[in-house]
């Protein structure tokens, strides 16, 4: 297009090249450093849910205080499912602007991670129950926060009590779930509505649950006059019925109820964890009366008296009440089990039953479960050895996602499954990363992650390895490294790096800082332990950045608490913190006690974060929003044609498009710690600064 530096770019043209360079190839390495300077709130309000998913925090800081409230409020109205680590730093951006007092028009997941110590105590029971609608698994990396929240909320509720009421279970929502059990087991029976919302509930949840239960003062009334209708209402909570329970409850009733929970199962509308827990628990209850377990004495070959298994046997939802897993093994026919495998595992079975099945293939197949099978057996996964795996023909990218994309495979399996897969030619691409999903990146042996091609890396996106070792974690990010370490643009590099900087060394850490990357908090608690105690107080500050106060938000997880331990009383007082190392400060040291019996005030004096400065910002020229909808309605192939006309890298670093990579390197890696970044380097293109897509990364389908 003959453009060349400081000459004139029409701005509609400048905008379709940098939309086309930006989000065409999610490989692309570079992104635009210009500042966001957007007009007109009606354009950051009305962003598509996902563009908005791929909220990126550090372009965000360059908004002003409306732009800023405009967005949040889309994402509100959208219910954009952002993650721990994009929810952290907005809210220290608009806690920061002034924002948090708009609390009712903020996405309920985002009030979770405000300051709580600015939150009004006339305010105080709309903030919560707006709050009490989140997710509280989004603060697994925030302890401390998490357990402060609980506090105010217990605060929140005025005079110290004994026992919660409907009301008070009203206001109190999920936050119920990370309470005691000593609190359910005596509020009132209105809190089963409040359990539904857990992901999981403790064991000595279960029994405070069973015990309320028990006492016959719920809706459901005495387990002997329980009804389909009232435990169908229960949903997933009925998993944790006790089979002590089931004993008591009308067998009509039970049945009816067995049958509908199989139904869902099989629907695929309740899990296969809570399908086994209740299987387990429901047949532990009737095992008395449909046991056709051979009593002492009599024949022990256990002959079938239930009647063969036929293929309307297993189409029956009662299948596991008739059919015990003894009665399974004498029953079923291996001719009727090669002909019906799918119907017959698309029942929760017991563990014991799903070893009797495994044992019957061993029988029909002697030299491996051919490969038409093997997608068959996802739920057997976990039941078998390396050396049984390692008579399976494994050919097929599909083959390999039907075993391993559910949470059934374990590490020895998922290695083998792959390497059988590796071994016929098979190759580990961005499709089939994204399919089985990051945590399988933890299980892979160090060759297959290093068999893993850079440009399919990059492809897969961002896959989230916080579960994995260390050990994984160093190996992926050397391969992160391979895919990222060409991008020439420190923020974009970063994007690119953040979910593998749990294996980046020290040096790495400390040219981040000077980078100004304002690291969240959660991507911060996944670092190397061992890393970060190399770092000094002044390191981490500025590697946080803006975000620094949230390490009194997670001062109790481990990887903070074992760094926090190394410093002096002048260290932490740099950092905001008391000297308490122990325990956390203020609310969060006690989550057994009687919160609700301190005053309001002392359940917020200490959890105040100081954020650091502002990220450095950079400006830029005026933009052109209505071009954005000519951009939207373009064909993608005029856009191609427009992204190809545009040159390359200048020799300054100026760029204007996606790098294009070789498909086996992403460019030369530098030296970790040097990021091969070009750093102040002047746009040829410098892309409009109000664009939306400025915020977020390219996208990874």
């Amino acid at each position: 297009m003959g453009l060349r530096a400081g000459g004139q770019v029409n701005p509609g043209l400048t905008l379709l090249v940098w939309l086309t360079a930006h989000c065409s190839c999610p490989q692309a390495h570079d992104s635009s450093q210009g500042g966001l300077e957007a007009s007109g709130d009606d354009l950051w309000g009305s962003a598509n849910t996902s563009l908005l998913h791929g909220f990126w925090c550090q372009p965000a800081s360059q908004l002003s205080r409306d732009q800023l409230s405009t967005l949040i409020q889309g994402m509100a109205t959208q219910q954009v499912p952002l993650r721990a680590w994009q929810l952290s730093c907005l809210a220290n951006l608009a806690t920061r602007h002034g924002l948090q007092d708009d609390f009712e028009l903020h996405p309920p997941n985002l009030l979770l991670f405000y300051n709580l110590t600015q939150v009004r105590e006339a305010t105080c029971r709309a903030f919560t129950r707006r709050a009490a609608r989140g997710d509280t698994e989004m603060l697994a990396n925030l302890p401390d926060q998490r357990s402060a929240l609980q506090h105010m909320a217990l605060a929140c509720l005025g005079a110290p009590r004994r026992r919660l009421s409907a009301l008070d279970l009203l206001l109190l929502g999920a936050l119920v779930c990370d309470m005691h059990a000593s609190r359910i087991e005596t509020a009132d029976p209105h809190v089963l509505e409040n359990l539904q919302r857990c992901h999981r509930l403790t064991a000595p949840q279960q029994a405070a649950l069973n015990s309320l239960l028990a006492g016959g003062k719920t809706a459901l009334g005495p387990p002997g006059s329980w009804n389909l209708e009232g435990l169908q209402a229960l949903g997933a909570l009925a998993s944790y019925i006790s089979s002590s329970l089931w004993a008591q409850v009308q067998e009509a009733v039970g049945l009816a109820f067995f049958s509908s929970m199989v139904a869902t199962y099989r629907a695929g509308r309740l899990s296969q964890g809570d399908a086994r827990r209740f299987v387990t628990g429901f047949l532990k209850a009737k095992a008395v009366s449909v046991s056709s377990r051979p009593k002492r004495g009599t024949d022990t070959r256990r002959p079938c008296v239930r009647g063969d298994i036929t293929a309307a046997t297993l189409l029956d939802d009662l299948f596991l009440v008739r059919y015990d897993c003894l009665q399974l093994e004498s029953c079923l026919g291996s001719r009727v089990l090669q002909a019906n495998l799918d119907p017959l595992l698309q029942h929760p079975l017991p563990a014991e039953c799903q070893r009797v099945v495994k044992a019957k293939l061993a029988r029909v197949y002697p030299h491996g479960v051919p490969e038409e099978q093997l997608r068959l057996i996802t739920s057997l996964v976990y039941l078998y050895s390396r050396s049984e795996i390692s008579q399976w023909n494994i050919t097929s990218r599909d083959t390999v996602v039907a075993l391993l994309a559910s949470d059934v495979a374990l590490e020895n399996q998922t290695e083998a499954v792959l390497q059988k897969y590796l071994d016929h030619n098979g190759t580990i691409t961005s499709a089939l990363l994204m399919a089985i999903g990051g945590s399988r990146l933890c299980w892979m042996s160090a060759r297959q992650i290093q068999a893993i091609r850079p440009v399919e890396f990059r492809r897969a996106g961002a896959l989230d390895i916080s579960s994995c070792p260390q050990s994984r974690k160093d190996a992926l990010y050397t391969k992160a490294r391979e895919a990222f370490g060409g991008t020439r643009n420190t923020a974009s590099y970063y994007r690119f790096m953040r979910p593998y900087l749990g294996g980046a060394p020290v040096e790495e850490l400390r040219h981040l800082a000077q980078a100004n990357v304002s690291m969240d908090i959660d991507t911060f608690t996944n670092l190397n332990p061992r890393v970060l105690q190399s770092l000094s107080v002044g390191n981490v500050t500025t590697l946080l950045g803006q975000n620094v106060g949230d390490l009194q938000k997670a001062r109790s997880h481990p990887t903070i608490s074992s760094w926090l331990r190394s410093l002096n009383t002048s260290a932490l007082g740099e950092l905001g913190l008391d000297t308490d190392i122990a325990s956390p400060t203020g609310l969060a040291r006690s989550t057994t006690g009687t919160p609700d019996a301190t005053p309001w005030a002392s359940h917020l004096a200490h959890t105040s974060g100081q954020l650091g400065n502002d990220a450095p910002t950079s400006g830029s020229a005026p933009a052109h929003l209505w071009y954005l909808p000519l951009a939207a309605a373009l064909p993608s192939g005029l856009l191609w044609l427009l992204y190809w006309g545009i040159p390359g890298p200048s020799q300054d670093g100026s760029q204007g498009t996606c790098s294009k990579a070789s498909e086996d390197s992403a460019g030369p890696a530098p030296h970790a710690g040097k990021l091969g970044l070009v750093g102040g380097a002047r746009h040829l293109l410098r892309p409009p600064p109000r664009l939306l897509a400025r915020i977020w990364p390219c996208p990874t389908s």
